[in-house]
Formats: C-alpha cells, structure tokens, sequence
C-alpha cells in the first residue's frame, strides 16, 4: 500500500492532537503522544495548550508536582516530559544510547572510566533519595573524585543515572537552578544493555504517536541505532505493517492506526520551541519545507517556536510587548492570517498569567533570518 507526502502528514499531525484540540486529562495526553520536548520549561506547557481543549496549565503544575508526569533525560539524550508510567520502559530502550554518550569520551577526558562511573550511580541514587541541587549533588561527587574530575563526572551521571528533575517553582515548574531526585521506577540498569521488549515497545509508541515511520525515523527519534530498530520491527510481525512512503521508502505502522484524507483541514498553530512533531522523523520535510529546516532548526540546536499553516511550517514567531509578532516566510492568505490571530489572543492570555516573554533569551536569532512577512497580532 502507498501512502502520499500530504497523507503522511495528516496522519501525524492527527496521531499529535493537531488536527483538533481534544478534552483530555493533562498526564493522559502527555502518554498519548509519548514525550513532549521539554529543554525550555515553558515548551511542554506550550504543546498542551496546542493539543488541548481549554487546556488549564493548573492541569501540569499538579502532575509534575505529583509526579505522574516526570522530567527526565531520555530521548534523544535531551531532556523530555514523559508519563511516568512508560520512564522505565523508555529508559531500558534507551540504555546503550545514554550509557555510550555520556560515559565515553568526554567522561574519559575527565578522567574517569565507565566502571567508575556505574560504580558512582548505586550511591549517587542513594544520596538523592529525596531532592537535591545540582551544586549538592556535585559536592557529593567531588568528595568521591576529586575537585578536577568533579565537572566531568556531573556532567556524564547527570544524564546517564536514572534522575527526575524536582519541581523548582516559577511560571513553568522547573526554575534555572535544577533540583534532582532518584528515579526509583525498577531494577537498575547497567553497561550497554539493551532490553529487547523496551525497544519494541518504544517503537511501537512511536509508531501510534508519530507513525507511518522508517526505521531511520524511529531511531532519530529515540536515537538508538537503526539495526535494533528492524530487529524490533521484525520481531513484532504481525504487529506492524509495511507501507510505501512518497519516496519508495519503506515506513511502518501499527494495524488500525487512523489516517486521516490528505484533504483533511489543519488548522493554525503557534508551535512550541523543540516541539517533538518537528523533531521525531529523520525526514523532516514531513512538516518542515526543506527550504526552512535551516530557518527553524539553528547550527546549535535550537529548534524555534514556529507557525504551523496548512499542517507545515510557514515561519516563526516571538512573545513581544503587545502580543505575538509572527514572521512568514512565504506570503499567507487572509484565512491563515484570521487563524493565527485567534491562535494568539488565546495563547497571549495563557503567557500573561505566566511569562509574557516567553522564549526571550532566544530573539537574538531574529536579525539571522531572512525577510519575510511580519505582523503583531495583537492579544
């Protein structure tokens, strides 16, 4: 079966809540599209307002506060909300990737070697049996190896324990100064294992979340290594199916999955800075025009907020005094232009009673990006 560009993109953006907001409780929709992107604290709070019918973020302050929704290193060694049910099951999917990453070279150049660094995580974990700063916790590493390893060492386990970030406080929960807490969510893992039944299930996952998918997308996406990614994909059979993308590349699926008609109305959005949607594929051009990706996705990894129109991105855009000020990178007509002014007056009254300038420390990539079409449109 082939499946065509516009399709593709209809079936995501409807897998991702973006074909229409959807009454869902704040933890049940994070599980629904997997991980929402979550380096800036704002950005997680920003996918659920795109994704949900009169989204309080109330809703995410009490789950993060309970811990039914945690922040933690995982996909793509970055750091990504997830529900805490599914931390375990992403995390044994993820062991070889974060144990290679972050116990390797650069831990090697602190001096350290991966056994000193598993040998570190049982008492690390036990030091931060209830919340810690990251200056206690890089004390605490710095009586075991010493003041010149301690940066090394705090830089590697920070990603490769098992840690929550803790709740801080502040208009998005987690301030500048992170405060960590053991993930005590199963047996604990150690080396380059991988657990065949976590990958299989993140893959999975990820096909209901962000499917039809390559292997070569699944494995961007968690970035794991593309050859356990076909043996998962063979190993669930008759769990997934084989489709032909536009290109001829083989993607895959899971039976029953919705796909919606390519003529499906994609209504404008005001996307998040990192949205996952823009970053779960290693073809992004599902969403991004290849003549943007470098617009939007900078040298150093920022991914800015951007202006989805017609289920793709068009431009970008700013919190500034008076409301959101968006820049399209092509000419839009009047309906699209109506969309994003509605999408702003709401999302300018979700930034008032938190952080009216979100994104700011982020303008200076404005005077980078070529001319376009400018408005403020006004809350």
């Amino acid at each position: 079966m082939e499946i065509t560009a516009q399709e593709l993109n209809r079936a995501t953006l409807g897998r991702q809540l973006l074909l229409g907001r959807e009454v869902r409780e704040a933890g049940e929709a994070v599980r629904r599209v997997v991980a929402l992107q979550a380096q800036h604290a704002a950005s997680p709070y920003l996918a659920l307002w795109n994704r949900l019918a009169d989204f309080d973020p109330a809703e995410l302050d009490a789950a993060f506060a309970r811990g039914t929704v945690v922040r933690a290193t995982l996909m793509r060694i970055t750091l990504h909300a997830v529900h805490a049910d599914d931390y375990q099951v992403f995390r044994e999917a993820m062991q070889q990737t974060l144990y290679a990453a972050r116990l390797g070279h650069r831990f090697a150049g602190a001096g350290l070697t991966p056994a000193d660094g598993e040998a570190l995580v049982p008492e690390l974990l036990d030091f931060a049996d209830r919340p810690r700063t990251a200056a206690e916790l890089q004390e605490w590493l710095e009586k075991r190896v010493g003041s010149e390893k301690k940066a090394g060492a705090w830089w590697g386990l920070k990603a490769y324990a098992p840690l929550f970030h803790v709740p801080t406080g502040g208009p998005w929960s987690f301030g500048p100064r992170a405060s960590f807490t053991a993930a005590r969510t199963g047996p604990p893992l150690r080396g380059r294992v991988t657990v065949p039944e976590s990958l299989r299930q993140l893959v999975l996952r990820h096909l209901r979340a962000f499917g039809p998918a390559s292997v070569a997308d699944v494995a961007q996406f968690a970035m794991v290594p593309r050859q356990p990614v076909r043996q998962a994909l063979h190993a669930l059979a008759d769990a997934v199916e084989q489709l032909t993308g536009p290109d001829g590349t083989v993607l895959y699926d899971v039976p029953g999955a919705p796909r919606p008609p390519a003529g499906t109305p994609a209504p404008p959005r005001l996307m998040a800075m990192w949205d996952s949607v823009l970053l779960a594929h290693a073809d992004r051009s599902r969403l991004i025009p290849p003549e943007y990706r470098r617009l939007v996705i900078r040298v150093n990894g920022d991914v800015l907020p951007t202006l989805l129109v017609d289920g793709r991105v068009a431009g970008v855009w700013r919190a500034v005094d008076g409301g959101i000020e968006a820049t399209a990178f092509h000419e839009l007509p009047p309906a699209a232009w109506d969309g994003l002014a509605a999408e702003a007056a709401s999302l300018t009254r979700l930034l008032s009673g938190r952080d009216s300038e979100v994104y700011r420390r982020y303008h200076h990539w404005w005077p980078k990006l070529p001319d376009g079409q400018v408005r403020l449109l006004k809350g």
